[in-house]
């Protein structure tokens, strides 16, 4: 969990859950809020249904069950999310799309496999992005 866990400590090192203050921070917000419940692309449940769609559902479902995270390129998540939503997380992060997906790509299954310990998606969903920081903030 090298990754995330660094990202978890530069958020506590910035007092939590004001994660805003740098690119890591920025990241690690905007992927919480692609997976909240108040997420206009449906969260955990509508990235789901978007990597389902592309054909990608085994790696997702790879994130979320308790086995080995199969891995996604930056070109692969750009197909799943779509190109409007990599320039948006570019754009935040004042980096190229390329490094947009690419850092997307490395951080998103941990996330994914930390929000979901139990090996399933939540019935109800993870919440909101407060809910989902402070449980990032826990691990």
């Amino acid at each position: 969990m090298g990754l995330l866990d660094a990202v978890i400590g530069a958020l506590g090192q910035r007092g939590g859950a004001a994660a805003g203050g740098g690119r890591q921070g920025q990241l690690i917000n905007a992927v919480v809020g692609m997976l909240g419940n108040d997420a206009a692309g449906g969260g955990l449940g509508g990235l789901v249904a978007q990597f389902n769609k592309s054909g990608m559902g085994d790696v997702i479902g790879s994130w979320i069950s308790s086995g080995q995270n199969l891995p996604v390129s930056g070109d692969q998540l750009s197909q799943v999310l779509g190109s409007d939503t990599i320039a948006n997380i570019a754009r935040q992060l004042g980096v190229s799309h390329g490094d947009a997906a690419g850092q997307l790509s490395q951080i998103l299954p941990q996330i994914v496999d930390q929000l979901t310990p139990q090996g399933q998606a939540p019935v109800g969903g993870l919440g909101n992005m407060g809910d989902l920081l402070g449980m990032l903030m826990k691990r």
